[in-house]
């Protein structure tokens, strides 16, 4: 049994899903049947389709924690020529936020929450448990694998695993997303803004929320050169924190709205926009429960 294998077989007992990788760090090219995804894909995938392809087609879609396909004649070739293991960190309910270079990693350790540790090549790994959509260079020399990614395998790491914080969510909203002059941002229709009528649980005064909400607002709109989505999420989140002991409803979702429209007219596009307030509004009442 080759290294490579004994070390995915091992990883499979722990419920992390492992792939062979060829040199360069990158999955085996798919089989004759699978080229140029004329299969359909892999059920898992972003497209869905009918491939049940007994070999490591499909990159990290082909990752299993089943012992029988890791160690089936179909993976064998694949397994003698590995030049490494990876795994889907996803699949595992894992983040692996990839730290390029030693500037990178300075910036984590200042930024991020402390947490498991894999030295790499040129930088460092941090794991985190939960799982997020995957995104490649959410700043200079960060990408974030999890879901619809793999990450190559390199040992455990040192150091107590933490729990996904907001931190490293908030790095999907684009930062870089105002537009270049006279550029037509996203038209969003009017929508119903916050009030008596969508909060009649909240134990706040509307001169309160509305206070607040405008402050938060004035944030968002004074981003115009980056960072209205990394704002727009903590508006968000903060806003949502001073409702965690109303009987509800308070009306979030219209505020929520409201920072959406904030961000959008600064260049923000309107799906990371959402995505910022979204994971905001929920990061909040995590941590209220």
């Amino acid at each position: 049994m080759s290294t490579h294998l004994h070390t995915a077989l091992a990883l499979a007992a722990r419920g992390v899903p492992p792939l062979p990788l060829r040199a360069g760090k990158v999955p085996f090219g798919n089989c004759p049947a699978c080229a140029k995804n004329a299969c359909g894909g892999r059920q898992n995938m972003k497209t869905p389709g009918p491939c049940h392809c007994p070999a490591p087609c499909h990159a990290w879609a082909a990752a299993t924690t089943d012992p029988t396909v890791i160690n089936s004649p179909q993976w064998a070739t694949a397994w003698r020529q590995a030049a490494a293991v990876g795994y889907h960190p996803g699949g595992a309910g894992l983040t692996v936020v990839d730290l390029d270079n030693t500037a990178a990693v300075a910036w984590a350790r200042t930024t991020l929450p402390a947490t498991r540790t894999v030295r790499t090549t040129r930088g460092e790994h941090w794991l985190y448990q939960g799982a997020m959509p995957s995104s490649n260079a959410v700043r200079p020399c960060v990408d974030i694998k999890s879901i619809a990614q793999y990450a190559r395998w390199l040992g455990p790491g040192t150091g107590r695993m933490a729990v996904l914080p907001a931190a490293v969510r908030a790095l999907l909203v684009k930062e870089d997303a105002t537009p270049a002059p006279g550029e037509v941002v996203s038209s969003l229709p009017s929508r119903a803004t916050w009030g008596r009528s969508v909060a009649t649980g909240c134990r706040h005064t509307e001169r309160y929320v509305r206070t607040g909400l405008e402050r938060g607002l004035a944030l968002v709109r004074a981003r115009t050169e980056s960072g209205a989505g990394s704002q727009a999420f903590g508006v968000a989140r903060f806003l949502a924190a001073q409702h965690t002991a109303c009987p509800g409803p308070c009306g979030l979702a219209a505020i929520g709205e409201e920072i959406v429209t904030a961000a959008v007219l600064v260049g923000v596009p309107e799906t990371y926009a959402r995505r910022a307030v979204a994971n905001g509004l929920e990061t909040a009442a995590e941590h209220a429960a």
